[in-house]
């Protein structure tokens, strides 16, 4: 047993020397699964921290992306919400699946005991408020990370997470984000042209995420206030980071792709909560719209909203110089002008492409670390979050160096916490700090 930790030991070294800048398949157990006699030096155990719908989907495609990956350790603040996960994952990919009643680990500090355990890897995909502390835990921790979008809530939690990406590449470890659609054979094949002068220098993007109601959990009698809220994490801002942040950021970061991933030098814009004004639905905004201004004088163009019952768009619109191109999110990817084109290929699966891209690049000694660009998407999302709440023009200086904190500390959560809601923002009455 010593030798093959020891043996394991020097494989993971190996792995993590360098440094670079789907269908589901059922196999359905019963019991706690068997696969930990399967466990060897090479196996990289992975441990999941936040146990929601995303978090299980993750972690299957953790298990799918190499034939010798483990689950090993699971954290959630809700029981209910690990033994659900566990069950699933059980039941799509039990060889893969060896969590054992003492690597599951329930409340606040579970992520501490899952980075304590010897996986591997770890999966961040808790509510975005606690992604700057966990990711700043994990790499001090040793270990590859994938940290599902928006990273932060606020700009003192992205100079973390900036903080933490820098530290990885200089520790060898990988850090992969939750923006999936850079992983979509669509988009990135349209890209691809775009960036080669397809329609020539791009000067505009339009970008829209239009959805209606997003899900709710009705009260329970024994759930207390603060149990309530973080249920329902998604209507409270210094949780989410609002909509913009926690959905649309996906919209924003597409719209800095065909820019060059140069950000923006300012931005305006409005928004407001039309539609979802009851008190259950905390104090986030129900829809956006954002000017972002290039320092070449481009611009970007963002429209988001949840509102019942409305029209739906999720899509791109990009205009050059020498032509346009248009982007139906899920469908349609078409060039016209300079160079006509339509994406006719087969599609992939983008999250799957994710942990494919992730693992390989474990094994192959090369980690994969997207940490700044990460950021900087999350960042343009929380900026114009930002100009909204307050109705003010605000410079990417001035947004970056916000010192506006929105929620407790990591260390400050608790069950008896009573975090005070902010008011509803209302455009030139509340303050840019």
């Amino acid at each position: 047993m010593k030798k093959q930790a020891s043996s394991r030991r020097a494989f993971l070294k190996k792995s993590s020397t360098a440094v670079l800048t789907s269908t589901l398949g059922f196999n359905i157990v019963s019991g706690q699964p068997q696969a930990f006699k399967n466990l060897n030096s090479e196996t990289l155990k992975v441990g999941l921290i936040g146990c929601g719908g995303r978090g299980t989907g993750a972690a299957f495609q953790a298990s799918m992306a190499d034939p010798n990956v483990q689950i090993t350790a699971m954290a959630d603040i809700f029981r209910d919400r690990l033994d659900t996960s566990y069950e699933n994952l059980v039941k799509e990919n039990g060889d893969k699946i060896a969590v054992d009643e003492d690597h599951k680990f329930i409340g606040f500090d579970g992520y501490k005991k899952v980075l304590a355990s010897d996986v591997d890897v770890v999966i961040l995909t808790t509510p975005p408020s606690f992604r700057p502390g966990h990711l700043a835990a994990a790499i001090e921790a040793g270990k590859h990370v994938f940290c599902e979008k928006p990273v932060a809530v606020d700009a003192p939690g992205i100079r973390s997470v900036i903080a933490s990406a820098k530290k990885a590449k200089e520790k060898g470890l990988a850090l992969m984000s939750g923006f999936c659609w850079r992983h979509d054979t669509p988009k990135i094949e349209t890209y691809d042209k775009l960036l080669s002068g397809a329609i020539g220098d791009i000067h505009t993007v339009y970008n829209t995420y239009n959805t209606g109601a997003l899900w709710f959990h009705e009260r329970k009698p024994e759930w207390t206030d603060f149990e309530f809220e973080m249920r329902n994490w998604l209507y409270y801002n210094w949780m989410s980071g609002d909509h913009i942040s926690e959905q649309a950021v996906h919209s924003l970061d597409l719209m800095n792709w065909a820019m060059g991933d140069v950000m923006p030098v300012s931005a305006m814009g409005t928004g407001g909560r039309q539609s979802r004004t009851q008190p259950e639905f905390g104090n986030v905004y129900d829809h956006f719209a954002i000017v972002y201004e290039y320092a070449n004088g481009k611009k970007g163009f963002h429209f988001s909203r949840q509102q019942k019952d409305c029209s739906r768009a999720y899509h791109l619109e990009l205009t050059g110089s020498q032509g346009q191109c248009y982007m139906d999110v899920f469908r349609k990817h078409e060039i016209s002008g300079k160079e006509s084109w339509k994406w006719k290929g087969e599609k992939t699966n983008m999250y799957q492409n994710e942990h494919n891209t992730l693992f390989n690049s474990i094994r192959e000694g090369k980690p994969f670390n997207d940490g700044a660009r990460m950021a900087n998407s999350t960042m343009l999302a929380l900026w114009g979050r930002m100009v909204a709440y307050t109705g003010q023009t605000i410079s990417l200086e001035e947004a970056m160096n916000s010192e506006e904190i929105l929620g407790p500390k990591l260390e400050e959560y608790n069950w008896d916490l009573k975090w005070p809601l902010a008011e509803v923002a209302k455009p030139g009455i509340t303050k840019f700090s």
